[in-house]
C-alpha cells in the first residue's frame, strides 16, 4: 500500500505540515484526495502496483465517497482497471459511518440506537428482584 501511496502525494491536510493520503486496516483501505484528477490517480496508481503482485480490486467492494460542499458530479467516473466504482451517499468504516456531509451526526445516532438497543435487552434483569445488584453490575 505505501508503493501506491507514496508515488502522489496528494491527500487532505492533517496538520500544518503534514497531509494524510490514506487510512489502512487489515486488508480495508480509504484513499483520501482533495480533486477528482487525484483520486483517479491514486486508484490507478494502486491498481497497477496491485497488479504486480497478483492482486485485483474488486470492483463490486470498492467504493466512491465524495464529500463536497457543493451538489456537484463528475461526468467521468472513477475507475479501476476500466472499471466505473460505485458512488455511494455513505460507508462504514471500522464501525464509524462516514457520509457525503462529512459530519457525525448519523454515527452518532446510528450509536445511540445501537446502545438503546442493548439497553432494552437488559431490561428484564434491571428489573428482575432475583438477582441481587451485585449480579446486575
Amino acid at each position: 500500500m505505501k508503493t501506491s501511496t507514496s508515488e502522489f502525494r496528494n491527500g487532505i491536510q492533517w496538520t500544518l505540515w503534514s497531509q494524510l493520503d490514506d487510512l489502512d486496516f487489515a486488508d480495508d483501505h480509504a484513499l483520501l484526495s482533495h480533486s477528482h484528477q487525484q483520486m483517479q490517480q491514486k486508484i490507478s496508481v494502486l491498481a497497477a502496483s496491485s497488479a504486480q503482485v497478483g492482486l485485483i480490486i474488486h470492483k463490486e467492494k470498492t467504493k466512491i465517497l465524495k464529500i463536497l460542499k457543493t451538489n456537484f458530479s463528475y461526468i467521468n467516473p472513477i475507475t479501476a482497471n476500466g472499471s466505473p466504482l460505485e458512488e455511494v451517499q455513505f460507508f462504514t468504516y471500522l464501525g464509524s459511518i462516514i457520509n457525503q456531509q462529512g459530519g457525525t451526526d448519523t454515527d452518532v445516532k446510528a450509536r445511540i440506537g445501537k446502545a438503546t438497543v442493548a439497553f432494552i435487552q437488559l431490561k428484564n434483569i434491571w428489573a428482575s428482584r432475583e438477582l441481587t445488584l451485585t449480579t446486575k453490575i
